[in-house]
């Protein structure tokens, strides 16, 4: 355990920032879970709120802001994949 003051602080604010960040990070993977598995279904499905998230989470550090441009253009291009093919199929 940390003796001085400013080390005892600097264990308390990692330990929040720890928990947020897991939270976070669980929000994200459930999200991108959920909106994969929409896109594999075939169903129409809204980005804008997705891509909300995916910002929050990267503007608070939690993921690399460039991961969060590769989550959510891997996420265009399968929505764009996945319309073309129910296009196609009907």
């Amino acid at each position: 355990m940390p003796s001085h003051k400013s080390s005892i602080k600097r264990l308390k604010r990692t330990e929040d920032e720890r928990v947020r960040n897991n939270a976070l990070k669980t929000m994200l993977r459930k999200t991108l879970k959920d909106v994969r598995a929409k896109i594999v279904e075939g169903q129409q499905i809204n980005l804008n709120e997705t891509y909300s998230n995916i910002d929050k989470v990267a503007s608070r550090r939690t993921i690399p802001k460039k991961r969060a441009s590769r989550i959510k253009s891997r996420l265009a291009k399968a929505a764009a994949k996945a319309a073309q093919k129910s296009v196609q199929g009907s």
